[in-house]
């Protein structure tokens, strides 16, 4: 059967099951709308994680920024596993025994003000719109190529998919269809990367196959060759302290990611918390080892594949004309020698190819089974539709119960609670699929703006409030405006008005850093200067860092 009918069967099965999984899933009462009525097994959650976190830029993306950075790509590795290592043992537990539903809840009554709590919200639908375009980037991408329809018209088809999954079965309905989704996308990452690496390497094991082969040099030798730096040089796209920031920006930015801070609320104790961030670290691990080995093997086989063949020969790749008519990956022989070269030059460079193809494209760049070709793009719909999925939900909880319950109307049935949800859910969809349509930049790239808005924003607030009972709502307020729209100036100025990077050449991906130091700043100065917060506020701050037996069932927020 040819690659497309593969698509369509296998796509079609996933989406049955999670279909199924969703309609069974299906909640009426608001605990289970917004975390799965807190009674999800620890290895589930985990799994579901690790979907949740393993969006379209971990799936599609990042390993075609890896091929196309290099060493410099690495930023992604240690930024997004490292930080998630941070949230789970420096901020999970806490907040799980906190007991609330959202990171705005948190905000909220830690530093007792609504206003603080405003601040929250607007800022969690800042970050998770911005996160989401990338998903929905992601999803036009998988379906432009597969189902030969344009990028816009996948992106709309997945905006009915994800919607139907949130409005449905809230968290509890999402929950599930995640451990599902993960089961798919790593069986989709994993099965080409293990075949690749047996065919140019003999060693099944991709991690073994990158350490321990000579594809590196030989690749290093074609970089150089063609007249780019080598492969494993640091350094070259990126200054030491862009890595750095960039990196930091990643790790701090992971920890304070309000979709996948709230799946600690959907265990039932803190201590199942803990278990499942150590599975979750796990199921990760497995991708986040494999993916360097991949952007190296398929830097290798684009290369050897494309470059300097003849116009002939390139007509003759069947997947190269697919791939060509997404006008992701284009071919111009300028200097009219009948072949195609690749060169660092955009001046004479003659084969254009967008980053986000290298993962989707591999398996048929190196002739696989076309079921494998077909899995893949399984697993990066997968990949997007869980973490939209997810981020959709942190939309509608910011407003129908951080600010519609909270704030407005307290006295609102559980039934008009979870209405408002869904309503939210709905018009939030929208939104995220214009962005799909209009994105500013490559899905890992939209993703990474993402996570320095929450490194600006979150991280210093989440982690004073644990840590520092003298933090109070004036300071939280004053940090947590001044580090997002600090970051927001420099991301817009920087990416889409022309400004040059002014602080030391930073990067927008990396000046989430320094929003983070400067919210860090700002909150410790403002609360110093201003009255302590109140002292039932304070002795719960200190509970909230005290083990007890009543921790496992008690959670110790104010109010409901």
């Amino acid at each position: 059967m040819s690659v497309e009918i593969w698509t369509i069967l296998i796509v079609g099965l996933s989406f049955v099951a999670y279909i199924y999984i969703g309609w069974q899933s299906r909640v009426k009462s608001s605990k289970d709308f917004y975390v799965a009525g807190q009674g999800i097994p620890s290895i589930a959650n985990g799994a579901a994680t690790a979907a949740d976190w393993m969006s379209a830029a971990s799936f599609i993306s990042m390993a075609g920024l890896i091929s196309f950075l290099g060493y410099d790509g690495s930023i992604y590795l240690m930024g997004w596993t490292g930080g998630y290592v941070l949230l789970a043992l420096l901020l999970a537990p806490y907040l799980r025994k906190f007991g609330k539903y959202t990171v705005p809840d948190f905000v909220g009554d830690r530093y007792y003000s609504n206003i603080a709590r405003l601040v929250a919200v607007v800022a969690a639908i800042f970050v998770s719109l911005t996160y989401v375009a990338g998903q929905m980037r992601g999803v036009g991408i998988v379906f432009s190529r597969f189902l030969q329809v344009d990028i816009n018209t996948g992106v709309i088809i997945g905006m009915v998919i994800v919607g139907f999954f949130a409005v449905l079965g809230g968290m509890k309905g999402i929950t599930w269809t995640q451990v599902a989704q993960y089961g798919v996308l790593i069986l989709a990452y994993l099965i080409p990367a293990i075949a690749i690496a047996w065919k140019l390497t003999g060693n099944p094991i991709p991690q073994l196959a990158f350490t321990f082969s000579d594809v590196a040099t030989k690749l290093n030798q074609i970089q150089v060759d063609l007249g780019f730096q080598e492969y494993t040089k640091p350094f070259v796209n990126k200054s030491m302290l862009d890595v750095l920031f960039t990196t930091i920006a990643l790790m701090v930015g992971t920890a304070g990611l309000p979709h996948i801070i709230v799946r600690f609320y959907t265990v039932k104790s803190v201590r199942a918390a803990r278990f499942s961030a150590g599975w979750a670290l796990l199921f990760i691990a497995i991708l986040y080892t494999t993916a360097p080995a991949l952007s190296m093997f398929a830097r290798y086989n684009l290369i050897t594949t494309l470059n300097d063949r003849t116009v002939t020969e390139v007509q003759q790749l069947d997947w190269a004309q697919k791939w060509e008519k997404t006008g992701l990956l284009t071919f111009e022989d300028k200097n009219k020698d009948g072949r195609y070269q690749l060169t660092p030059s955009i001046d004479t460079n003659e084969i254009k190819i967008d980053r986000d193809i290298i993962v989707l494209s591999t398996p048929e760049i190196a002739n696989l089974a076309p079921w494998v070709i077909a899995l893949v793009a399984a697993g990066g719909l997968a990949a997007a539709l869980s973490t939209a999925s997810g981020l959709l939900l942190v939309i509608s909880s910011s407003i129908a119960h951080d600010i519609y319950y909270r704030i407005i109307d307290s006295s609102a049935s559980e039934q008009k609670r979870v209405f408002v949800g869904r309503i939210m859910v709905g018009l939030s969809l929208v939104l995220a699929g214009y962005f799909g349509v209009n994105p500013p930049g490559f899905v890992s790239e939209v993703v990474a703006f993402a996570f320095g808005l929450a490194a600006a924003s979150f991280f210093p607030v989440i982690v004073l409030g644990i840590f520092d009972k003298r933090t109070n709502s004036e300071g939280a307020i004053a940090g947590m405006l001044t580090g997002l729209i600090f970051t927001i100036v420099y991301i817009i100025g920087v990416k889409f008005a022309g400004m040059q990077p002014w602080f030391f050449g930073v990067s927008p991906e990396g000046i989430g850093t320094l929003g983070m130091l400067i919210n860090f700043a700002v909150t410790l100065v403002v609360s110093r200067v201003t009255p302590p917060p109140p002292a039932e506020i304070q002795a719960m701050v200190e509970d909230l860092r005290s083990p007890s037996l009543e921790e496992e069932s008690q959670p110790i927020g104010i109010g409901e």
